[in-house]
């Protein structure tokens, strides 16, 4: 996406590798625009970049739901056996 190589040449001597560096950046470019000047930008993306934003978007945030509710985490506790398999 363009969008994405523009702010990547502009900062890319600033960064220095880490997720952190991106989510900061991203972070911080996106408060300076209003909903109307990120709309502009989504519409000018490739349908399967809208697709793969979506879908990121949508991934975790149910990624989030599950943490929360805890879906998948056992309460299951071991005992201790005293019958040894090995």
């Amino acid at each position: 996406m363009r969008f994405v190589n523009d702010i990547y040449e502009m900062y890319r001597n600033h960064l220095t590798g880490d997720e952190e560096d991106a989510v900061a950046l991203v972070l911080h470019l996106l408060q300076e625009h209003s909903k109307k000047d990120i709309l502009n930008k989504v519409k000018e993306m490739e349908e399967d970049e809208i697709f793969q934003m979506f879908a990121m978007y949508v991934i975790e945030l149910l990624k989030v739901k599950i943490n929360e509710e805890g879906v998948g985490s056992s309460d299951f506790k071991e005992r201790p056996s005293s019958t040894r398999y090995h």
